[in-house]
């Protein structure tokens, strides 16, 4: 059912399929793109592309990263671009987001770590149907990720969290969790006791319950659901601060957490087996050949399709890694073309052959 709803446009002759889009990009905003999307939206957008993905319908392969000083020391950037190309089955579209963070002279600049742009294309005709703003979307569909991966995991509705990180991806995370869940407390952590103030002061609003900013990294593994979104490259998180039955989400380019805590899971559940095993939290441990494909026990596609149950017991350490894919960002990206095509003229549209 899902295949022949893409294919429908597939019998149209190909010059009327040019001459329907003139071959016109649509250019959409990070500002334009703030107002046509919600939390809502984007968490149901993940929820059916991780099936997507766990069905086969959705193509998202391994990320292709360029260090440009990141981890290697040439060149001198401290930056890292990663090429994430996705087709999404249920909505028939293709693309690529073209992302990185940068620290080093784009921190100086006082610009956002996130660096991004997302390209939609026709997959039938390969034309460009949009050039999109991809940072507002890359830190809605991160948060959003947990909370659809929180879904297949618990069962409860009542939870409380623990937050390493007060910064954007540290909101974007409990606005989408907080969608799903009622917050009875949050404890937040962060290096900067300044960002730990405004955290509390702009999402005391989104919280159910109690906002509760700690002053030592210990007091915010106490929770039944931990999240580290930090740009941290020290292994700070230890196995004593976790309790038991605690679902982690190392979500940072590094590895945030020791590696006993990693070697101990009772489970470990990724979005994508290639790009988990070789970027983030699992990379030197798999390097070592200590994780390996094997010993993770399901992709969050897997659970969502319902080829697998969770199955978590109460005293279960469980790690999730949902550490971004290309194909949730496109979904979302296409969704927000969808509603632009819908009101075209107030976007800028070029035409990238003619000029």
């Amino acid at each position: 059912m899902v295949k022949q709803d893409y294919q429908q446009d597939r019998n149209k002759p190909v010059n009327l399929l040019l001459k329907e889009d003139k071959m016109k990009t649509l250019l959409i905003s990070q500002s334009q793109i703030k107002e046509m999307i919600t939390t809502k939206e984007v968490i149901e957008l993940c929820d059916k592309t991780f099936q997507g993905m766990g069905d086969g319908t959705v193509l998202n392969p391994t990320k292709v990263n360029l260090d440009l000083g990141e981890m290697d020391t040439y060149p001198h950037y401290k930056g890292f671009m990663n090429a994430m190309p996705a087709y999404i089955g249920w909505q028939d579209v293709a693309g690529i987001k073209w992302a990185g963070g940068f620290l080093g002279k784009r921190k100086e600049m006082g610009l956002p770590y996130i660096t991004s742009l997302i390209l939609l294309i026709d997959p039938q005709i390969g034309n460009f149907r949009a050039v999109l703003d991809g940072a507002h979307i890359t830190n809605m569909r991160t948060g959003a990720q947990t909370a659809v991966a929180l879904k297949y995991l618990l069962k409860k509705k009542e939870i409380t969290v623990g937050l390493y990180g007060a910064g954007m991806q540290g909101r974007t995370q409990i606005k989408a969790i907080s969608e799903l869940f009622n917050i009875s407390k949050l404890f937040v952590y962060d290096i900067a006791q300044s960002a730990i103030e405004n955290y509390i002061s702009e999402m005391k609003d989104v919280v159910h319950g109690e906002i509760i900013g700690v002053d030592s990294p210990e007091k915010a593994g106490a929770a039944d659901v931990v999240v580290s979104v930090t740009q941290s490259q020290d292994k700070f998180i230890k196995k004593e601060w976790l309790k038991e039955g605690t679902i982690y989400f190392p979500m940072g380019s590094y590895q945030e957490c020791e590696d006993e805590v990693l070697l101990s899971a009772n489970k470990i559940i990724v979005d994508h087996i290639g790009q988990c095993l070789h970027r983030g939290a699992l990379r030197d441990l798999n390097e070592a050949g200590e994780i390996t494909e094997e010993t993770l026990y399901s992709t969050i596609g897997e659970l969502a399709a319902g080829k697998k149950e969770a199955n978590i017991d109460n005293d279960d350490l469980v790690v999730c890694i949902p550490i971004g894919t290309g194909a949730m960002d496109i979904s979302v990206a296409n969704e927000i073309y969808k509603k632009a095509k819908q009101n075209e003229a107030n976007f800028k549209q070029f035409d990238f052959i003619e000029g």
